[in-house]
């Protein structure tokens, strides 16, 4: 496995939850404006939201009116909704990571956008692997996702890509040093779904994995929490509980051993 050269500094992450407001941008991006701040106390560099948090995950919703719920992949942070976003990374020299729904004509993509600690938009992710119902409103994806950190280079997955091992190694594979996920995944199965699922990326292919989960009510399902940060080992580094809030993780170089 060709991972990138090992970084020289450790990065401060932190993974946020919450419970997004349906169909409300403009109260999601204040919501994650919030957290962002929080993390930056914290001293966290790049901080992950769940999936979908900026529309809630709401698939039907944006189905009905993507014009409004959707942003046009064009310029998506121009969306005047976002500013509290773009404005808290900005302030705080913070990355975010945020789950959003993006249009491109007709075509709806469930994405992850990358907030420079400028307030620019770095990059975005498509989701590659779509749950059971989502390709009633969404396209799947076709590239890749990473960006780079402070010398750390990241890999980006949402939710059900996490489920394909190979996408986490396709990640590794291309020099990612961590596996970010933003995720839902519910009170009951999804739990026993983060359990196994996220050490088991980690180990298996030397990184640091990371997920950010919805804490309460998400559509159809409740967001069960436990966000959290795991080592090249498969070793939880912190996790949440259900409540709102963020837990943030150090990131340290000499733990990474590619291939797992």
């Amino acid at each position: 496995m060709q991972q990138s050269a090992r970084p020289v500094p450790t990065l401060r992450v932190a993974a946020a939850q919450g419970c997004s407001v349906p169909g409300d941008l403009a109260a999601n991006a204040a919501a994650a404006a919030r957290l962002v701040r929080e993390a930056a106390a914290a001293g966290a560099r790049l901080v992950v939201l769940p999936e979908l948090f900026l529309p809630g995950y709401e698939p039907a919703l944006v189905a009905a009116d993507p014009q409004h719920l959707a942003l046009d992949a064009a310029a998506p942070l121009a969306d005047p909704r976002l500013e509290p976003l773009v404005r808290a990374c900005a302030a705080t020299a913070t990355t975010a990571v945020v789950g959003a729904a993006v249009r491109e004509g007709a075509t709806v993509l469930l994405s992850a956008l990358v907030v420079s600690a400028g307030g620019e938009l770095l990059t975005r992710y498509d989701k590659q692997h779509l749950h059971p119902g989502e390709e009633a409103v969404f396209t799947p994806g076709t590239a890749p996702g990473t960006f780079e950190l402070d010398g750390w280079r990241l890999g980006l997955g949402i939710c059900a890509d996490s489920g394909v091992a190979a996408h986490a190694r396709a990640a590794a594979v291309r020099g990612a040093h961590a596996y970010l996920v933003g995720g839902l995944f519910g009170v009951g199965g999804g739990e026993r779904e983060v359990r196994d699922r996220f050490p088991a990326r980690a180990r298996d292919n030397g990184v640091y994995a990371l997920l950010s989960n919805h804490a309460g009510p998400a559509g159809e399902w409740t967001g069960c929490g436990g966000s959290g940060v795991w080592d090249p080992r498969g070793r939880p580094v912190v996790r949440a509980g259900r409540d709102e809030g963020v837990v943030v993780a150090e990131l340290h170089p000499a733990e990474l051993h590619p291939g797992g």
